[in-house]
C-alpha cells in the first residue's frame, strides 16, 4: 500500500502524490541496475532481524533491492544506537520490485517484468533528467568544529593507550524543512559532480538516498566474495601533472599506507570465518584511482565461500565495514557511539541487490545526501580515519574536502 504525502505548493493547493518505490545502481560506465514499483516489501525494526532470512528464503527466484542501517550492528554484537537520530531510518528496508532493468551500454539491455509507462518515465529521468531546480539548503554541522577536534584529540589517546589501532570518526550536516522538488534532477547533479562506480538511488517510504559512493563493500558471484576498502584520500589536481603528483605523494604517504593496510588485515579476518581454509587473498593493495573530485586508495581481498552460507551469515561477519569502523572493529564501534554525537542509521551502511542466483553486490553508503520527505530533513554524513598519526586539523581539513567537493555546488547559495 502506498502512503500518500500531502504539501503544500507556493499557490496554496495541496499536492498528494505516491511516490513509485524504486532503486537505481549506477555504475557510470554506460551500465546500471534498476528496481521499479514494488511487489513484496519487509521494514526491519531492532529485534526483527530474524526476518531478513525468512524473507530472502520467501523471494529466493526473484531479485531483492536493499538499503541496510549501520544500526544492524547491534543485532551481531551487545551494542546500542543511542544518539540523536535526525532521520528515523529503519535497520533495514528490502523490497522485491515488480520489473527489473539491466542497461548496458546506456540502452536497456534486459527487462524482468512489465516495463509500464510510468515506469519508463521514472527511469528516463533518472538517467537525462537536466533540470536546474534542484538545488538544497546550506546543510550546516551538528558538531562544532571545536567539538570535532577535541573528541579526535581523545580518540588519539585511545590509540595511546593501545585500545585501539584505527578509528572512523565521523559528523552529521544537516537541514530542515526542505522540500526537494525533483529528486530525479538532484541524484542527476549530484552524479555528474562525482561519477562514482557505487552511485545509488534509493526511493521507499519516506526515505530517499542520493548517493555518490566510490566504494564497494562486498560482491558475491558464485562462491566468490570481494571486499574494496577505501582508506586514503586527496583531492585533484588542477591538470595532470599536478594529478601525478599527488597520487604518488598519497601512494608513498606512511599514514595513508598504514591506515589502509590496517582495514585490509580486519577486512582478512572477518572474510576468514566465512571462508574455505586458505583461500583469502589481497589481489591488490595500495590500488590508486581517481574519481572526479578526489583520487582514493582500495585494496582488494577476496575468498572462497564456505558452501551453504545464507546471506545473514555473510552480513554477520562482516558488517558493518571495517573502512566505516576500525580496528579492532568491536572496540571502535563501542568508541564511535562514545564520541559521535549522532546516529549513523543509513549511512555507512549499505545500498544494493541479490539476484535469483544468490548473488548480490552492496556498496558502503558515503558522501550521500539521505532525505525523510515526511520530516523533510536532509542529511549529509563524513568521516575520516584516525589513526596514531593523526592531526586533528588536517582530519577535519579532509572532512570538508570529501563534503564540499559537491555540496556547495548542490546548495542553492551556489
Amino acid at each position: 500500500m502506498h502512503r500518500i504525502y500531502e504539501f503544500y505548493s507556493e499557490s496554496g493547493f495541496v499536492l498528494n502524490f505516491e511516490p513509485m518505490e524504486m532503486v537505481y545502481l549506477n555504475s557510470n560506465d554506460g551500465s546500471a541496475l534498476a528496481g521499479l514499483g514494488c511487489r513484496e516489501k519487509l521494514t526491519i525494526y531492532p529485534g526483527e532481524l530474524m526476518k531478513l532470512s525468512a524473507f530472502m528464503q520467501a523471494n529466493k527466484s526473484n531479485w531483492i533491492f536493499l538499503a541496510l542501517s549501520y544500526d544492524i550492528k547491534n543485532e551481531f554484537h551487545p551494542l546500542q544506537s543511542n544518539n540523536s537520530d535526525s532521520l528515523g531510518f529503519p535497520l533495514a528496508l528490502l523490497f522485491v520490485p515488480e520489473t527489473v532493468v539491466e542497461i548496458k551500454d546506456n540502452a536497456i539491455s534486459k527487462v524482468h517484468g512489465e516495463l509500464t509507462a510510468e515506469m519508463s518515465k521514472a527511469l528516463t529521468e533518472m538517467q537525462w533528467n537536466s533540470a536546474e531546480h534542484s538545488k538544497i539548503p546550506p546543510l550546516h554541522p551538528r558538531t562544532s568544529k571545536d567539538d570535532y577536534l577535541q573528541h579526535v584529540s581523545e580518540l588519539k589517546k585511545e590509540l595511546q593507550y593501545g585500545n585501539i589501532y584505527e578509528i572512523n570518526y565521523c559528523q552529521e550536516f544537516l537541514a530542515n524543512d526542505v522540500i526537494i522538488d525533483n529528486e530525479a534532477a538532484l541524484y542527476q547533479n549530484l552524479n555528474k559532480l562525482t561519477q562514482t562506480p557505487f552511485s545509488a538511488y534509493f526511493k521507499i517510504d519516506e526515505f530517499s538516498a542520493f548517493c555518490a559512493s566510490p566504494e564497494r563493500f562486498l560482491k558475491k558471484t558464485g562462491d566468490r566474495l570481494i571486499s574494496q576498502p577505501i582508506k586514503g584520500t586527496i583531492r585533484r589536481g588542477s591538470n595532470s601533472q599536478e594529478d601525478d603528483v599527488l597520487k604518488k605523494q598519497m601512494q608513498n604517504d606512511p599514514k595513508e599506507r598504514s591506515e589502509n593496510v590496517m582495514i585490509v588485515d580486519l577486512v582478512r579476518n572477518d572474510l576468514s570465518q566465512i571462508a574455505t581454509k586458505g583461500s583469502v587473498q589481497v589481489d591488490e593493495l595500495f590500488g590508486i584511482y581517481s574519481f572526479k573530485t578526489v583520487h582514493q586508495m582500495i585494496s582488494s581481498i577476496s575468498c572462497t565461500l564456505k558452501p551453504d552460507l545464507e546471506f545473514i551469515d555473510v552480513l554477520r561477519a562482516t558488517f558493518p565495514m571495517g573502512s566505516m569502523t576500525g580496528a579492532p572493529k568491536r572496540k571502535a564501534m563501542e568508541l564511535i557511539e562514545e564520541h559521535e554525537d549522532f546516529k549513523r542509521g543509513l549511512y555507512s551502511g549499505s545500498i544494493g541487490y541479490v539476484d535469483p542466483l544468490g548473488n548480490f553486490d552492496l556498496n558502503v553508503v558515503i558522501r550521500s545526501l539521505i532525505y525523510n520527505r515526511q520530516t523533510k530533513t536532509l542529511s549529509c554524513s563524513v568521516g575520516s580515519a584516525i589513526t596514531i598519526d593523526a592531526i586533528p586539523e588536517k582530519e577535519y581539513e579532509e572532512c570538508l574536502l570529501k563534503i564540499n567537493s559537491f555540496l556547495q555546488k548542490l546548495t542553492s547559495e551556489s
